[in-house]
C-alpha cells in the first residue's frame, strides 16, 4: 500500500508517540493534530485539553441515613426510613441504617480521610429528625450541636460544608400525622425547617441543598413502592405528591433566603431525566433537548420556568396536581446553583416526526452496565447532562452532585480491593465532564457518591459505591485503588 507525504508524516509523529510511551497514556494522534509544528507539542496540546477548570472543586457525598447510624441517640425522632427498613422483606437481607458506618461518631477521622484524598468540597445531608424529632415543634439542640461540630471540622480541615437539607429521611411523625408528602402540610413544615437550619448554620454554611432527588423520593416511595414510605397512590394522588415535592422546595428556598446570611447560595440537586443523542447530528441534538425538558417536566423543568409545560398538563388530564398560580412563583424562586446527579442515560434518542419531536430507542441488552441492575453505562450523559441544562435554562453555576458506580469490589487477603472497574468509570465519565467545562459549561464541582460503602436503601449493605471499602463488622475504612485515582484527580486537576 503506497502512502502519501502527508500519511508519513502522520505515520511518523504516531510512531515517535508510541517510542514515547505516550500512546499508552490514551494520546490522540489524529491527523488533526498535522496543524502542531511537532509531535511533542501535539501530545502536550493533548494533556492540557483533560485539565478543568481553575478553581474546579474535587468532593465527596454522603446522605445521612446511609452513614450516620445513632438512630436512637441525642434525641434523634424515627423517620420513615427507620420504620420501613425494620419491615421483613423490603430491603435486601433485612439489612437496616441503626448503625450503618456510624459515621456520627467517626466523622472526625472520615473528614482526615476525605483531606488525605485532597478533597476540598463534601456534600452531606442534615438528618431533619435530628433537629426536630416530630418535625415541627421543639428543636433539638444535640442534633444542631452535632451539625455545628461537623461542619466546624471540615472547615478546620479546609473543606467546604455543602449542606442537603432533605436526603428522604422524612420524620416518622409528618407521615403518621399528615400522610407525608400527600399533604402540604409537610411541604411548609420543611420550609420551616430548612429556614431554622440555615440560620443555625449560617456561620458555616454556604451552599445548601434543598431536597435530593425529588423524582426518587416521589417515584419509588409513592409510584411503585419500592422505597419508604412504600405506597401505591394512583396517579391523581402521585401527581398531588410531585406538586408538594417542588412546592417544598420552593417554600424552603425562600425561607433560607430569609433566615440566612448574606451570600449564602441556595440549590436543589435532581437526578434529572438525560436523553442522549444516538448520533450527534443536529437533528438529535435538538431532539435530546426537546425530550430534556419534557421527561423533566414534573420536577427540574417546573423549577426552572415556574410552570407545567403543555404536554405534561394535557398527559395527565383529569390526574393533573391542583395548583395556584402562586405556587408556581414560590416553586419558581431564583436559584443560586443547579445540582444534578447523573448515573446514566435515560436512554438514546433519535429525532422523530411525530408529536414529541423525538422518539427514545430501547436500550440493546448487551449495553454495559454496573452490578446494579438499573445502571446501564453511558458516559456521554455526564456531558449532555450539565450542557442541556445550561443551554436550556440558562443556569450559571452547576455542580455535578452525585456520580459513581457500584462494583464487587472484593478484598483481598492483604487487605486490597483494585476496583479497576470504577476508576475506568470515573476516566470515562470524567473525559465527558472535562468535554463540557471546555466548551464552557459553567460546571464548578463533582461530588463523587460516595466517600465510602453504606446503606444502599433497599439494596442494603451488598451494594458498594464507596472509594473507601467499609468492613462492617468492624467499621473499619480500608482506601480502593479508586481512592489513589481520585487523589491524583483532585490534585491535578485533570482527568488522569
Amino acid at each position: 500500500m503506497s502512502t502519501s507525504k502527508n500519511d508519513q508524516k502522520i505515520l511518523g509523529r504516531r510512531n515517535f508517540l508510541k517510542s514515547a510511551g505516550l500512546t499508552a497514556a490514551g494520546l490522540s494522534v489524529a491527523p488533526a493534530l498535522i496543524s502542531f509544528k511537532n509531535p511533542v507539542e501535539a501530545a502536550l496540546a493533548n494533556i492540557s485539553e483533560r485539565s478543568f477548570p481553575e478553581g474546579f472543586l474535587w468532593g465527596t457525598a454522603t446522605a445521612a441515613y446511609q452513614v450516620e447510624g445513632a438512630v436512637n441517640e441525642d434525641g434523634r425522632g424515627t423517620t420513615i426510613w427507620d420504620t420501613f427498613s425494620h419491615i421483613p422483606g423490603k430491603v435486601k437481607n433485612n439489612d437496616t441504617g441503626d448503625v450503618a458506618c456510624d459515621m456520627y461518631h467517626r466523622y472526625p477521622s472520615d473528614i482526615k480521610l476525605m483531606k488525605d484524598m485532597n478533597v476540598k468540597i463534601f456534600r452531606f445531608s442534615v438528618a431533619w429528625s435530628r433537629i426536630f424529632p416530630d418535625g415541627t415543634g421543639t428543636p433539638n439542640q444535640k442534633g444542631i450541636d452535632f451539625y455545628k461540630r461537623l461542619t466546624d471540622d471540615l472547615l478546620a480541615n479546609d473543606i467546604q460544608p455543602f449542606a442537603t437539607l432533605y436526603h428522604w429521611d422524612l420524620p416518622q411523625a409528618l407521615h403518621d400525622k399528615y400522610k407525608g408528602w400527600e399533604s402540604r402540610e409537610t411541604a411548609k413544615a420543611f420550609g420551616d425547617y430548612a429556614g431554622f437550619i440555615s440560620k443555625q448554620l449560617g456561620d458555616r454554611v454556604k451552599h445548601y441543598f434543598t431536597l435530593n432527588e425529588m423524582s426518587t423520593f416521589v417515584e419509588l416511595g409513592y409510584g411503585n413502592g419500592i422505597f419508604a414510605p412504600g405506597l401505591q397512590l394512583p396517579q391523581a394522588g402521585l401527581n398531588q405528591v410531585r406538586h408538594h415535592a417542588v412546592l417544598a422546595h420552593g417554600l424552603a428556598v425562600q425561607a433560607i433566603r430569609a433566615n440566612a446570611p448574606s451570600g449564602t447560595k441556595i440549590g436543589l440537586a435532581e437526578n434529572l431525566s438525560v436523553p442522549v443523542p444516538i448520533i450527534d447530528t443536529p437533528e438529535n441534538i435538538k431532539a435530546a433537548e426537546i425530550a430534556m425538558r419534557e421527561e423533566n417536566a414534573g420536577y427540574l423543568t417546573v423549577v426552572m420556568e415556574g410552570k407545567y409545560t403543555d404536554k405534561f398538563l394535557k398527559r395527565t388530564g383529569a390526574d393533573a396536581p391542583k395548583f395556584t398560580e402562586e405556587d408556581l412563583k414560590i416553586i419558581s424562586s431564583p436559584l443560586d446553583f443547579v445540582g444534578i446527579n447523573v448515573y446514566n442515560p435515560a436512554g438514546y434518542v433519535q429525532a422523530a416526526d411525530n408529536e414529541d419531536g423525538y422518539k427514545t430507542l430501547p436500550f440493546a441488552k448487551s449495553q454495559p452496565r454496573s452490578t446494579s441492575a438499573w445502571q446501564v453505562l453511558g458516559p456521554e450523559s455526564l456531558y449532555w447532562a450539565p450542557k442541556n441544562v445550561h443551554k436550556l435554562w440558562g443556569v450559571r453555576e452547576l455542580y455535578i452532585t452525585e456520580n459513581g458506580t457500584s462494583g464487587t469490589d472484593e478484598l483481598t487477603p492483604d487487605k486490597h480491593i483494585y476496583d479497576t472497574d470504577r476508576v475506568s468509570f470515573m476516566r470515562n465519565y470524567l473525559t465527558q465532564l472535562q468535554k463540557a467545562t471546555a466548551e464552557g459549561v459553567p460546571v464548578k464541582g463533582y461530588f463523587y457518591w460516595s466517600l465510602m460503602d453504606n446503606f444502599e436503601w433497599t439494596s442494603g449493605y451488598g451494594t458498594r459505591f464507596g472509594l473507601y471499602y467499609v468492613d462492617y463488622k468492624t467499621l473499619e475504612r480500608i482506601p480502593k485503588e479508586s481512592a489513589a485515582y481520585f487523589k491524583v484527580l483532585a490534585r491535578d486537576n485533570k482527568v488522569v
